[in-house]
């Protein structure tokens, strides 16, 4: 008599339910796994562009960029940030820089480009309404979503 190997139907069948309950219950893991690094992210993001715009009104209080007296003092542009502005107090042209280059919102379109992927809030805006201005006061996330505690993320 002849003996045979291999699985039956039923076995192929059985480990491949099993397999997949494998399968559907380890995405909701990944999937929250995924939205805590990009909430990761977006903390980062926001604390590497407060902590610039208070530099940037830092370095106007102390007299190293120059403004005007209807000035607040604030960046005018994201893009200030980056690109440096000069050292009022230098006889040379050097300019200060408080960023190497813009974070981005990453709950934004990612076609966009880095500045235009926040929101911004003016210095004369309120803050149960922001809204741009001549000046940059305050980012946040223009996303409509919520955290994984439950926040919104545009209210961090």
């Amino acid at each position: 008599m002849v003996q045979q190997r291999g699985f039956t139907l039923i076995e192929m069948l059985v480990v491949l339910a099993i397999l997949a309950m494998l399968a559907g219950s380890a995405r909701p893991l990944l999937e929250m796994s995924v939205q805590r690094s990009r909430e990761h992210e977006l903390r980062a993001g926001l604390r590497t562009l407060r902590g610039a715009i208070d530099a940037y009104k830092k370095a106007t209080e102390a007299g190293q960029v120059k403004s005007n007296a209807d000035d607040s003092g604030y960046p005018p542009s994201l893009q200030a940030l980056v690109a440096g502005v000069a050292d009022a107090r230098s006889s040379e042209e050097k300019k200060i820089y408080f960023l190497r280059r813009l974070p981005r919102d990453p709950f934004a379109d990612p076609a966009l480009e880095p500045a235009a992927s926040w929101g911004l809030r003016a210095a004369d805006s309120p803050p149960d309404e922001p809204r741009a201005g001549k000046d940059v006061f305050d980012v946040y996330s223009r996303s409509e979503r919520r955290a994984l505690d439950g926040s919104r993320y545009r209210d961090w």
